[in-house]
């Protein structure tokens, strides 16, 4: 079985040999604790960070911009009866959320959030019992690729797969970060405040 993936270098054919960086698996899952400790913040009673929406909204962006044009596509070659379409219908509707005032509907999407954590938690393990380690971390370095060039800001009427959303996604991604500079917008979450001490999840 084979994973699409676009034209890569060969894989050399030494025994053993193992392709550098992180599975998706990983980086998904890595994401997805990050993505769920910044909403647990922001809908915690406490104040959350200054700025925290903007930043979920930017993260959140790239992160199903990355989903869908490697992730979402591989398993749908992968794991016979995968339910991406569902997926893919639910990332429309939690992007065109984001687009909502700042001050409304942020418990709607940290729900629609924990449903995209688990739906597409359970795609991955699907995944993993069908590709090969190998398969996986150049897979993920395609993610990690597409994730840097991704759009920081929702467009929910844009292709969302294969190969129109390869092109597209890139040039709005160009597009947002020039906006990003000129107003000043916070797009990473390194760029927010460390949670208190004893307050992140495990």
């Amino acid at each position: 079985m084979g994973i699409p993936l676009p034209p890569l270098p060969p894989i050399p054919a030494a025994a053993g040999y193992r392709p550098g960086g992180r599975s998706v698996a990983d980086i998904v899952d890595a994401e997805h604790r990050q993505l769920l400790e910044l909403v647990r913040r922001l809908t915690d009673p406490e104040p959350g960070p200054e700025r925290g929406r903007e930043v979920l909204t930017a993260a959140l962006s790239r992160h199903l911009s990355a989903e869908e044009q490697y992730l979402l596509p591989a398993v749908r070659a992968a794991v016979p009866g995968a339910r991406v379409d569902r997926v893919i219908n639910a990332d429309a509707a939690l992007l065109t959320a984001l687009k909502e005032p700042a001050d409304h509907g942020l418990a709607a999407v940290a729900e629609r959030i924990r449903r995209h954590v688990g739906e597409v938690g359970a795609l991955v393990a699907a995944l993993c019992e069908a590709a090969s380690t190998e398969e996986l971390i150049r897979l993920g370095n395609r993610l990690e690729i597409a994730e840097e060039a991704a759009p920081t800001r929702p467009h929910p009427g844009t292709p969302a797969t294969p190969p129109w959303n390869r092109i597209v996604e890139p040039a709005l991604g160009v597009l947002d970060k020039v906006r990003d500079v000129v107003s000043g917008r916070r797009t990473y979450l390194a760029d927010l405040p460390a949670p208190p001490a004893g307050r992140a999840d495990a």
